[in-house]
């Protein structure tokens, strides 16, 4: 998928570099002056929400002050909110590797997960098997019990689930079985995976995997909210059928900014998506009675974009437009790789593959008591997050962060877990807290 990461990563090619040294050879140390960060926080939470790009409020004002407020439902057709979908999803495919026309920007990652896996299961009449893998980000779970065929029961008396004779079977990599190719046979409609893992940061073979899932006759989804902004994707040059992702982590579009969609055209004209809304139909003016889907990405469209979030997202793609992607990459290493060695002394498990190739840009360890040395961490203005149960996770996101601030959120780390300052009561977790 990368290039020899060894030769790409240079606090791996040469560990004696100073932070100093590889931030001063650092090509993308001028985009930290595109983003409003708070002074003395060192923001290591940027793969949940990313922070807020400069030019953010002016384009979300000119949106409410003068397309709206001047312009009012002229905005439509002159300020060009009607085909924000389609043109914000043109700007998203070089992030995700895919041509122009197979990305559209709506709804959330949720909504969108539910149109591509009924899609899939629809493209493919005769199979009714969703595989996924009990890893996943709950959402995706969630919406592997709630499609299509998948929502009837599948435990009997006479046919517990994990028979492949049920239908509407779903099977789990890690309960179901060990390894994928174990799960796939001509029962497989689909399968939905992550790209890279929400808890751990383990990236996934996206090339190998979807050949694989092709190989059995399945259709393959992949969700990138994970790694769309972190490191190159190659959608188009890997086959895959469908893709989902989210923009308000590494792309930094807002707090609840609108996912984005992903379907390969060789499946626009066949494509069945459930959620038939009237932004999706071919003529969404002519107010007719029947639906007629949209031709080509738009088919996947449902209802009226949300256009203050729209805004917000333009803004960010307006930095993403001068990023050099492999040069992205090759910083996300560097900094993941020099957290991991500055924090194994610690004596903490990493969930995070140490091999490079293995890795998206997030490093994850363990600590019996992770809530409190987040929150302790947090007092001392270093904000990561916690995953139950015992997982602290660190972002790493290239664009603002440098190798200094890693070496001293590394050694905030060791200080907290030293002293023992986690274990204070205003750190434990109170009664009923949602982590």
């Amino acid at each position: 998928m990368h290039s020899d990461p060894h030769l790409a990563d240079p606090s791996l090619a040469d560990p004696s570099l100073t932070a100093e040294a590889l931030d001063a050879a650092d090509p993308l140390r001028g985009f930290r002056d595109r983003f409003t960060l708070p002074k003395d926080v060192l923001y290591l939470d940027g793969n949940s929400l990313g922070p807020l790009p400069a030019n953010t409020p002016a384009r979300v004002a000119r949106l409410v002050e003068q397309e709206w407020g001047e312009g009012l439902i002229r905005s439509w057709n002159d300020a060009g909110w009607y085909d924000l979908p389609r043109g914000l999803g043109d700007r998203i495919a070089p992030l995700v590797g895919a041509a122009a026309g197979q990305t559209v920007v709506c709804d959330s990652t949720s909504v969108n997960l539910f149109k591509v896996l009924t899609a899939a299961l629809r493209l493919r009449p005769g199979r009714q098997v969703i595989v996924s893998e009990l890893g996943s980000f709950p959402t995706d779970l969630y919406l592997t019990e709630g499609v299509g065929p998948a929502r009837r029961p599948t435990t009997t008396p006479e046919a517990p689930e994990g028979s492949a004779s049920r239908p509407g079977l779903r099977r789990l990599l890690g309960r179901d079985g060990s390894t994928l190719e174990e799960l796939l046979d001509g029962d497989v409609a689909v399968v939905l995976l992550s790209h890279v893992d929400y808890r751990t940061g383990r990236l996934q073979d996206m090339s190998a995997v979807t050949e694989l899932v092709h190989r059995h006759g399945a259709l393959m989804v992949w969700d990138l909210c994970h790694s769309v902004g972190a490191l190159p994707v190659q959608l188009d040059a890997s086959d895959v059928d469908f893709a989902v992702g989210c923009t308000y982590k590494y792309l930094n579009g807002g707090p609840g900014s609108p996912a984005f969609l992903y379907a390969a055209a060789r499946h626009h004209a066949a494509a069945d998506q459930p959620l038939t809304g009237w932004f999706g139909h071919a003529d969404p003016f002519a107010f007719e009675p029947g639906y007629r889907p949209a031709p080509g990405i738009g088919r996947f469209l449902t209802g009226t974009p949300p256009l203050l979030s729209f805004a917000g997202l333009q803004a960010a793609l307006d930095v993403w437009d001068d990023v050099d992607l492999a040069a992205l990459r090759t910083k996300s290493l560097s900094l993941t790789s020099l957290f991991l060695r500055l924090t194994e002394p610690l004596g903490l498990e990493s969930l995070t593959p140490a091999e490079p190739e293995q890795r998206g840009s997030q490093v994850s360890l363990r600590h019996p008591h992770a809530r409190a040395v987040v929150q302790a961490l947090i007092e001392r203005g270093v904000i990561g997050d916690f995953r139950a149960p015992d997982v602290m996770r660190f972002g790493f996101t290239p664009l603002y962060l440098s190798h200094a601030d890693v070496r001293d959120a590394a050694e905030a780390l060791r200080e907290v877990l030293a002293s023992g300052v986690w274990r204070e009561a205003r750190f434990a977790a109170p009664a009923g807290a949602v982590t």
